[in-house]
């Protein structure tokens, strides 16, 4: 949509004075350091403000700077970022700080070009860090708002495809402030997050709704357009509880791929119509090349990763004699305490197995049947 010079300034205007009046008490709002604003917008991604605000307390609390974050160790990082999830994040937030550290003397750039070339960061972030931290004006384009800018300009593309996507940043460039750059995209992304709502958007309260082409329709929850999702596909896994004296047998996934660096039970897939019992001898012998017995279900969980549904059972199992561990597709395997387990780098679900083995669950009792282990559990970025 073309809007002439008085409509852009009326439209930014009305926008800026709502969030200036309206804007949540953010930790992150209240500083203009861009360590703090980089990381701020990397636990955001995927994260709701509600569980990002205490973790970014106390991950700044541990790490206060980029030669802080830099010189900790990666299991240390990950196990710090344990619970937010999409722990490629996390990875790629400490590498980045080890290439600032290096190549920058500690100093977060100041441009929005030299930031994308750092890793983990693309176009949203780099915007946000470049915009917030140092007024430059360069748009901020995530789901708020490209929710906020196809609404108000009526963009009929889907934003996951790359028309869509362009047309969408294309319209926020448009719109951006070119002043307050760091507020005005603070405020395109508030907007979208408290009132441009994906249901049941709050429209007599939107300080944009006399600009909005979308709510002149009167059918803004059309807007944007949305490719169907895929359906989710149900999925049973089991992992192997084996035990030796007071220690369990873990593994560390490689440094590449899904859950990188992290420590699990042995586990794996169930094929259709196998008993789980039988699958656990089955991956035992795939996975650690041990031959064991399958003794009883301790626990079961359900979490959501990429599009699954999965139903993981843990069992636990009894080593055969002979065979020696060989974790393939492993880094390497070590048995240790269920406490030492908890204390290392682990998943959402694994860290809830950890927990429930070291309070006696499994020791005697019959099965724990979990409630859903959350969206958090998935690694969207891969590795």
């Amino acid at each position: 949509m073309i809007r002439r010079r008085p409509a852009i300034v009326a439209l930014r205007s009305a926008l800026l004075d709502w969030y200036d009046a309206n804007r949540r008490d953010l930790p992150w709002r209240r500083t203009r350091d861009p360590y703090g604003i980089w990381v701020s917008e990397i636990m955001l991604q995927q994260t709701t403000v509600r569980a990002v605000d205490p973790r970014w307390r106390r991950f700044m609390a541990k790490y206060p700077s980029v030669e802080a974050l830099a010189a900790a160790p990666e299991d240390d990082v990950l196990a710090e970022w344990t619970g937010l999830g999409y722990y490629a994040r996390a990875r790629n937030l400490h590498r980045a700080a080890r290439k600032v550290a290096a190549d920058f003397g500690g100093l977060v750039p100041g441009r929005f070009e030299v930031l994308l070339a750092l890793p983990g960061l693309g176009r949203y972030t780099a915007a946000a860090i470049a915009s917030i931290a140092f007024g430059e004006a360069v748009a901020v384009v995530d789901a708020n708002v490209e929710r906020v800018v196809a609404r108000l300009d009526r963009i009929g593309a889907d934003p996951k495809s790359a028309p869509g996507r362009r047309a969408m940043v294309d319209a926020a460039e448009g719109l951006l402030d070119p002043a307050r750059p760091g507020d005005w995209n603070q405020a395109m992304m508030e907007l979208g997050a408290t009132v441009c709502l994906p249901r049941a958007p709050q429209c007599p309260a939107c300080p944009l709704r006399d600009h909005c082409g979308a709510r002149a329709d009167g059918e803004p929850e059309r807007w944007p357009a949305k490719a169907p999702k895929p359906d989710m596909r149900e999925v049973r896994e089991v992992a192997v509880l084996l035990r030796k004296g007071g220690r369990v047998l873990v593994l560390r996934r490689p440094e590449k791929g899904s859950f990188a660096n992290m420590w699990e039970l042995p586990r794996g897939e169930v094929r259709p119509r196998e008993a789980s019992a039988d699958a656990v001898v089955r991956i035992a012998k795939e996975v650690a090349n041990l031959d064991v017995t399958a003794r009883r279900p301790i626990m079961k969980l359900k979490h959501v990763v990429m599009r699954r549904n999965i139903s993981l059972q843990v069992w636990e199992a009894e080593r055969l004699p002979g065979g020696r561990i060989r974790a393939a597709q492993h880094a390497e395997h070590e048995w240790i305490s269920v406490e030492e387990w908890s204390r290392r780098p682990s998943s959402v679900t694994q860290r809830k197995v950890a927990e429930f083995v070291s309070a006696g669950g499994g020791a005697g009792g019959g099965e724990r049947f979990s409630g859903d282990a959350a969206g958090d559990e998935g690694d969207l970025f891969g590795g």
